[in-house]
């Protein structure tokens, strides 16, 4: 049946890429083995010549074909979403008419679909550079990017195969999802689906309120450039397995792994960013298992680039580096298992439910890459070559390889906590579901259960990382304790006045956990300084070759703004008094962390008064802003925030809400809304209810009482005309709360011409309303009503981060070293290849130059 207004012909197109990169992959990945097997990683498969060089370049256009086949799938995808062809599911399912550009860019990678071809795409690109840059291993690691590029667009097929789905097609159209089905209004009488359904499809689902910000544009391009980047140095240690060149690879890869952990850990910070300024977290680390699924496989690549390091420089480590290097790519692919199966979604507040990619086929991805690496590596593992001899433990290289353990260890612990819901589930398969036996639990804080232990590896790693960069000049007696001293002496005096003067508390888990956190900021700020100092002393600022201490003094910051900020974490809305918070709704706030504001109200805030003045409305969909007026008791400050919210948007989510923060130099005034009356559904559906009293005499309302003050007349009403005969009465009465506050209302009666008009007042905070209707003597008649319609309020939770600066300035810095150590590593390599030049020219260095092109 041919139906009214679809553009098929994108989808089709769509179809065929995707079933070519499928071929085109398989093909890149058999080729490059035959290629391997025929040549190795020889000089002949770089060098042009011979079978291994044909059967890479047969490899090589077919994994061309491959990138061709998914920037073309991605840039269709793009065009349905752009053009709002609601005839497809993705595009009616992710985005509307009314999202901005930058959002529509957004839901290309909102859901599993599209972050797949994404991810895919970002392998497309690093193999492109990897085929130019790096020949001689092109074979090993391009044959493991092309078997993880099959398996990837098995992800996106979405074909039944002898009643097996086989992954989720984002081409798919929307007649064909299911999703109609229920939709009686787009079938005929007779149950088939109307030719002109598509006219009666108004919008689209929309993004995700949450996710329509500027973060979800720049945020998982990056991460996922982080995820997919992994693989280049699995590969390298997959390729040396295989060719039983074991140690061969190392120095290639190790511009690749530090180019990895760069962008994986920019790609992190970036999400802890987005938590912090758009989530409502609270803060820019919650623990949260999709958080933590991203944090290990970086923590566990740092780990293995020192141990990496260690085998450059000694000899050591090899072992341990190949098995920190297979697991950070099979903890990438584990992480990703625990986020898009739908495992998490009781326990974190941004993982993929499961829909989508079926949860038997993301188990299949995990395995075939967990299984065969292991497997390999195990089987390898005493071939690997190894030195006998222990390293010093006065040594560099000692140290270094505890720090990369300790690193190793944090990241098992924090995996092995955010994984309790996977082990209760494999506990229920043998036990059942009502009979397991002690299932575990993280217990009612679950922050604090990974902090009181992550708390004493930030200690140990800022020590290490302090004193680690100093041991080269063990060797030299006083020399090397001068150098040493100083920083030392620097960094402890330093750490003394912060907590002297910083107020650095937190009391809340005890003594012990307060002592633990004044040494990790002792040993994060010696470590700062003594890297800064060994840049200066050690490197003569020789910055190119500053890499490791860079990164070291940024990721010694880092801890620095964690532990300052949150411990100093300081909440300003705490309940004085007046309107209460949630008005009996319910909140997972705690109402005395919260302030209520009435519009147009001055309300108390501690060393703020805050009005809320104003709010206004997206113009296509029920979305507020809120602008918040701040101005401090000293009078020395005034500001506006402006944070918005969502109420019961894309079906009863409740309320969504995005913060505003005042930054300064040293803190940041952080506020969200946590709750408010929806504008969309306040209706006035009360009544004036008649009211007689004298003059003294009270009667009650539902939140207190009134009392009638007086009676006046007056010839004159400012913006209004009265003759000689006309006259207004006013009535002035005093409201009484039962929260202690009190008012005065005015309602004034006019008789104009013999007709009376009456003008009502309101108490907007008590949601109540007055109108004089009679006035004999000192006695009058009042309507009165009690309405919700009049009470404009909304609810905040406002805190102060101190020296949150220090955090970010962390991160960047810490990024810039290892950016600069991707330099200088790739620097030595170029003169590396120059010596064998050398060599091959020159047979009579032979001897000497070999040895010289591999050192760093």
């Amino acid at each position: 049946m041919d139906f009214l207004d679809e553009h098929l012909l994108p989808g089709s197109f769509g179809h065929f890429f995707l079933l070519l990169s499928l071929i085109s992959s398989i093909g890149a990945t058999v080729f490059y083995a035959i290629g391997l097997r025929k040549g190795g990683v020889s000089s002949e498969l770089s060098s042009g010549t011979g079978s291994a060089a044909y059967w890479k370049r047969l490899a090589r256009l077919f994994f061309v074909t491959e990138a061709v086949s998914v920037f073309a799938a991605f840039g269709i995808l793009a065009y349905i979403i752009s053009n709002h062809y609601f005839e497809y599911k993705y595009a009616w399912q992710h985005s509307s008419l009314s999202l901005e550009p930058e959002y529509l860019l957004a839901c290309l990678w909102e859901s599993q679909e599209g972050s797949f071809l994404l991810w895919s795409a970002w392998h497309c690109v690093l193999g492109l550079i990897f085929i130019r840059k790096q020949k001689q291993w092109e074979a090993p690691v391009m044959m493991v990017i092309g078997f993880a590029q099959v398996l990837l667009a098995t992800m996106l097929l979405g074909v039944d195969i002898l009643g097996l789905k086989l992954g989720s097609n984002p081409f798919l159209l929307l007649r064909n999802s299911g999703v109609l089905d229920n939709a009686p209004m787009l079938h005929e009488a007779n149950g088939a689906l109307r030719v002109d359904y598509l006219s009666l499809i108004k919008d689209g689902n929309d993004l995700n309120p949450l996710l329509q910000n500027y973060w979800m544009v720049i945020h998982p391009p990056v991460l996922f450039l982080g995820f997919a980047s992994t693989i280049i140095p699995f590969a390298f240690v997959i390729g040396g397995l295989i060719t039983r060149q074991y140690s061969e690879w190392t120095k290639a890869a190790l511009p690749w792994a530090l180019f990895s952990a760069a962008v994986f850990g920019l790609g992190i910070m970036m999400g802890a960013a987005w938590a912090y300024e758009s989530l409502s977290f609270g803060g820019y680390w919650a623990w949260d298992p999709v958080e933590n699924a991203s944090l290990v496989p970086w923590l566990i690549l740092v780990a293995g680039i020192h141990t990496l390091v260690i085998y450059r420089s000694t000899g050591n480590a090899l072992r341990t580096t190949s098995l920190f290097l297979i697991l950070a790519f099979l903890f990438v692919l584990y992480s990703t298992y625990l986020t898009r199966s739908g495992e998490l979604q009781d326990t974190s507040v941004h993982a993929f439910t499961g829909e989508g990619i079926t949860l038997g086929h993301q188990r299949f991805f995990l395995f075939v890459f967990v299984l065969p690496a292991l497997a390999l590596f195990a089987i390898r593992y005493k071939k690997i070559p190894f030195i006998a001899k222990e390293e010093e433990a006065s040594s560099r290289e000692f140290w270094m390889f505890v720090g990369s353990l300790v690193l190793f260890l944090s990241a098992t612990l924090i995996i092995a906590m955010t994984s309790i819901p996977v082990f209760n589930k494999i506990q229920a398969l043998f036990t059942g579901k009502d009979k397991l036996l002690n299932p575990l639990a993280m217990g009612e804080d679950s922050e604090y259960a990974y902090n009181r232990v992550q708390i004493f590896v930030a200690i140990v790693i800022g020590l290490l990382t302090g004193f680690g960069m100093y041991l080269r000049y063990k060797s030299t007696g006083r020399p090397f304790l001068k150098k040493l001293l100083l920083p030392s002496l620097a960094g402890l005096v330093i750490a003394a006045l912060v907590l002297a003067f910083g107020d650095v508390n937190y009391t809340k888990q005890g003594i012990g956990y307060q002592a633990a956190i004044w040494v990790a900021v002792v040993a994060a700020i010696y470590s700062a300084v003594a890297n800064a100092s060994y840049i200066f002393t050690g490197l003569k600022a020789r910055l190119k070759m500053a890499g490791g201490a860079i990164s070291h003094v940024g990721f010694a910051l880092i801890l620095v703004g964690i532990l300052i900020s949150s411990s100093k974490k300081e909440i300003l809305s705490y309940y004085r008094g007046g309107i209460p918070a949630f008005f009996g709704e319910k909140s997972e706030e705690k109402p005395g962390e919260n302030v209520t504001l009435v519009k147009g109200v001055r309300t108390d805030m501690g060393k703020y008064w805050v009005t809320y003045e104003k709010d206004s409305a997206h113009a296509q969909k029920p979305l507020w802003y809120y602008f918040l007026k701040f101005e401090s008791k000293d009078g020395k400050e005034e500001f506006y925030l402006k944070p918005n919210a969502f109420v019961n948007y894309k079906g009863n989510q409740g309320l969504m809400a995005n913060p505003d923060a005042k930054h300064y130099l040293t803190a940041d005034i952080f506020t969200y809304i946590t709750s408010l009356a929806d504008p969309t559904k306040v209706k006035d559906t009360a009544s004036f209810k008649a009211v007689s009293t004298a003059v003294g005499d009270s009667f009650f309302y539902s939140k207190g009482y009134v009392v009638l003050e007086k009676i006046e007349t007056e010839r004159t009403i400012p913006g209004l005309e009265l003759s000689a005969t006309d006259s207004a009465s006013i009535a002035t009465l005093k409201v009484q709360s039962q929260m202690g506050t009190s008012y005065t209302m005015k309602s004034v009666l006019v008789n104009k011409g013999g007709v009376l008009f009456s003008q009502p007042d309101t108490i907007t905070s008590e949601s109540l309303i007055l109108q004089i209707g009679k006035v004999d003597g000192n006695k009058a008649e009042f309507g009165m009503k009690e309405s919700d319609a009049v009470l404009e309020y909304v609810t905040i939770k406002s805190l102060k981060f101190p020296f949150i600066n220090i955090l970010w300035a962390g991160t960047i810095i810490m990024i810039l070293g290892m950016v600069i150590s991707v330099i200088h590593r790739r620097g030595a390599k170029k003169e590396g290849a120059r010596e064998r030049k050398v060599v091959k020219k020159q047979p009579e260095d032979r001897e000497r130059a070999p040895r010289a092109a591999v050192e760093d």
